[in-house]
């Protein structure tokens, strides 16, 4: 028990496996913990960071309690490239920041991009500045039950590859399946997402991946639409930054052998737009339509639905689209939608176009 130490959870996992539900879910409940919460996403998704910023349905009076002070939220957005690439530059003036404020923070979140490998964070624990005041809780590795039951690993490998495209920072290059190694080989808890979409038999072949590349002692739990105690994956006292330097991963074996890392730079593109009210249905519609023409990989954001006092969020990986209302329109807030869109050569006039239809 280390309770002079503020302890962090490391999520990771590729896009699309469910790893901000997941956070959600669990910042929603809190109960009055003060929750800091680091985001790390490419580009301009800073939709995760406001997803992640947005109050419990219960206790909404209790928000400022429930983050770290003299932030506006308690949410830190790492978008300038994948945070285990830029650890000095990026993460760790964060921590620091995050360490002189430790007497306001109960429990720090960190949740990694989908490419980012967990080993170079749990080693930023182990700078003196850090190692002090913090210790890593728990390294969770988010795995898409249904994309590694079907060999994929990730739900859409091409969005995936796609995401290596924007981040000039990137300095790995593995495989899907290394990559997943790699996370899963750093993981104290293994969370199987998605399990609802399983049988039985896939359950089993799932379990045999994970098993395959992690320790004896480390769980797995099956989960559904990110739902889960935060008591089974909070205050687990791994002290992952003890044992970090005895794993070996890929990424250690291609430096090692002086293996060159290649990064792409075209073909990738992004669109954040943002309009006013829109019908809830027409929308989802449009959507639909724009997946089946344009080459789109996920499309993230939320609407102002007209005579709903609640914000919808709308969720979409590949031809999958979740809708949900995750908290009320605040008082004086603009009531605008906002939706971002990763794909490959996107046209956004037409991606505006089209939305317009929807609006109201």
């Amino acid at each position: 028990m280390q309770l002079n130490k503020v302890p962090a959870t490391v999520v990771t996992g590729f896009l699309g496996s469910g790893k901000t539900t997941l956070l959600s879910n669990i910042i929603k409940q809190a109960n009055g913990k003060r929750i800091a919460v680091i985001v790390n996403e490419f580009g301009e998704l800073d939709i995760d960071a406001d997803l992640l910023r947005s109050c419990p349905l219960e206790g909404c009076e209790d928000e400022a309690s429930a983050t770290a002070a003299d932030n506006d939220s308690g949410v830190y957005e790492l978008a300038n490239g994948c945070i285990c690439c830029t650890v000095e530059e990026e993460f760790l003036p964060v921590m620091k920041e995050l360490v002189e404020r430790r007497e306001e923070i109960d429990h720090i979140l960190i949740e990694t991009s989908g490419l980012a490998l967990p080993k170079p964070l749990v080693q930023a624990f182990n700078w003196p500045e850090v190692k002090q005041h913090c210790t890593v809780d728990a390294v969770i590795t988010v795995v898409d039950g249904p994309a590694v039951a079907d060999g994929r690993m990730a739900h859409n490998p091409e969005k995936v590859q796609q995401q290596r495209i924007q981040d000039e920072n990137l300095d790995h290059d593995p495989s899907l399946q290394e990559l997943l190694e790699d996370q899963l080989c750093s993981a104290d808890l293994v969370i199987v997402s998605k399990n609802d979409l399983l049988n039985e038999e896939q359950r089993e072949s799932v379990e045999d991946v994970v098993r395959s590349h992690v320790a004896d002692e480390v769980k797995t739990l099956n989960i559904s639409k990110g739902e889960v105690a935060s008591e089974l994956i909070m205050g687990l006292e791994s002290a992952s930054e003890d044992r970090i330097e005895d794993i070996h991963t890929h990424h250690d074996h291609h430096h090692d052998h002086d293996e060159e890392h290649h990064h792409a730079h075209d073909h990738f593109s992004s669109a954040s737009l943002e309009f006013g009210e829109m019908d809830a249905d027409k929308t989802l519609q449009i959507v639909n339509d724009l997946i089946a023409t344009q080459t789109i990989y996920r499309v993230k954001g939320f609407l102002a639905v007209p005579g709903r006092p609640m914000r919808q969020v709308l969720q979409g990986v590949g031809m999958r689209i979740d809708q949900y209302f995750d908290r009320l329109w605040q008082e004086g807030e603009p009531r605008n939608s906002r939706l971002v869109f990763i794909g490959k050569d996107l046209d956004e006039v037409a991606l505006r176009e089209a939305l317009s239809g929807a609006c109201v």
